[in-house]
């Protein structure tokens, strides 16, 4: 069956496929998605529910395209600017910074709810979690004032990769400052590691 083309549609393009990604957006996040049915989504979109389909041949594509989206695997354009020589645990509170997970709230909520039942949105994650890895690892690179080993270089990408995600699940629970004070403590241990095990 052939695809229609924009314009062929009353009421398509661009910006409706906008209002129904952010619809959904709002919609999943609240209900979960198995809650959310089409039709909800495009009476809050004020589109047709036909439209929807137009845009998204399944309803589970409205969720893939939600996550690939609004939460990219590779969201960091310059790691360079990131990195600070001599100072590790700025550089890291900058890439936490960049990275801006607490601006995303329905997106992370959609994320941390559906990564359990739908593989695509954990592989997603996962994904995420990688590029953050191989980030965090160059940061630390170019920032650290010592050579530091390899091993070491992962083992501390890995404990602030996993001090971000978690402070990003915990947000809904406290403020702001809450968190960015809590992720700088965990700054300070990771690079007081990385001082610790490397060597000039």
């Amino acid at each position: 069956m052939p695809v229609p083309r924009q314009g062929r549609i009353p009421g398509a393009g661009g910006d409706t496929r906008t209002r129904i990604l952010d619809a959904a957006e709002e919609l999943i996040a609240a209900r979960g998605f198995d809650a959310t049915s089409t039709a909800a989504i495009a009476t809050s979109a004020g589109v047709p529910k036909g439209l929807i389909f137009y845009y998204f041949p399944t309803k589970e594509s409205i969720l893939t395209t939600l996550i690939a989206e609004r939460l990219p695997t590779d969201p960091i354009g310059d790691i360079d600017g990131l990195a600070v020589t001599g100072e590790p645990e700025v550089a890291l509170v900058n890439l936490d910074a960049a990275l801006d997970l607490t601006g995303r709230r329905t997106i992370r909520e959609i994320v941390w709810r559906e990564a359990d039942t739908h593989p695509l949105v954990r592989e997603q994650l996962r994904a995420l979690r990688t590029y953050l890895h191989d980030v965090t690892v160059e940061v630390l690179r170019l920032s650290s004032p010592l050579t530091a080993p390899a091993r070491v270089l992962d083992s501390c990408a890995t404990a602030w990769v996993a001090a971000m995600f978690s402070a990003t699940h915990l947000d809904r629970f406290r403020e702001r400052d809450e968190r960015d004070n809590d992720l700088r403590a965990v700054a300070r241990v990771v690079t007081a590691g990385l001082g610790a095990l490397s060597h000039p």
